[in-house]
């Protein structure tokens, strides 16, 4: 069977529905892949306004087409600025002038703490994972952080992460760490979109994708998962967003699969 033109793969979807949860935001900590692609159709839909900073201390990016690590210098081009790592970790996140980091991880766990240095043992590990890079800042220092996450199953979305490379705000405070954001609001993944307000509260079930059920997104969490009343269902990718993504976003396929 013929798998008709416009139908979205995962990938799109996740870049979609977490593009969509840019509206409104001024400025976005993107990290490579899925989160700059959906920053990238954020600024061409729900928020034109938006400032994507860059690890690799870009601010203001305008690549003209979507960049394959935060070194690649198609991100200098026509960028609003360009300014050192210590000025960037220093002054724009320490400042407190970021509104979203947009992060991906290996794990997550249902307070919001992120894994993305090893799965397995830290000694033998079955994976060795990039580690963090600049997220555990991102995470103490943005006023929220939305994840992408490929796979939604109980490995990934986990009761006990395996490593934690990147505390959230609760965990932080109990080690003495006083973290300036709310950490983890937003995660995206293929079953639906998890949320918590803030400190103190877990991820819990507030929408689905069309035809996913509760006890398909409960099976596949490592934790006991609460749900939210007034479940919504998440608008389908339209046509006009998935045009946008392959023929002006990433028409060389660097992250759609």
């Amino acid at each position: 069977m013929t798998v008709p033109a416009l139908a979205p793969t995962s990938s799109e979807v996740l870049a979609v529905v977490a593009s969509r949860e840019l509206a409104g935001k001024r400025t976005v900590f993107a990290g490579i892949g899925l989160p700059t692609l959906a920053a990238s159709l954020a600024h061409l839909t729900v928020a034109p306004g938006l400032e994507v900073v860059y690890e690799s201390g870009v601010c203001g990016a305008h690549p003209s087409h979507l960049p394959e690590t935060i070194a690649d210098s198609v991100l200098i081009t026509d960028a609003e600025a360009v300014i050192s790592m210590p000025a960037l970790f220093g002054y724009v996140l320490q400042g407190g002038h970021i509104d979203v980091g947009f992060l991906g991880a290996a794990q997550i766990d249902r307070w919001g703490n992120l894994n993305s240095s090893v799965i397995g043992d830290w000694h033998r590990p079955d994976v060795r994972l990039p580690g963090s890079g600049g997220a555990i800042e991102v995470m103490a220092n943005s006023r929220e952080v939305f994840v992408v996450m490929r796979r939604h199953e109980p490995r990934s979305l986990t009761d006990a992460l395996d490593f934690c490379t990147s505390p959230g705000p609760d965990r932080a405070r109990a080690d003495g760490i006083r973290p300036r954001g709310a950490g983890v609001t937003r995660v995206i993944t293929e079953l639906g979109l998890l949320a918590r307000g803030g400190p103190g509260e877990e991820l819990r079930l507030t929408a689905v994708h069309p035809g996913v059920t509760v006890d398909q997104v409960r099976a596949a969490t490592g934790w006991e998962l609460d749900v939210a009343d007034g479940l919504a269902v998440i608008e389908p990718p339209t046509i006009a967003e998935l045009r946008l993504l392959r023929d002006t976003v990433d028409p060389d396929r660097i992250y759609l699969r």
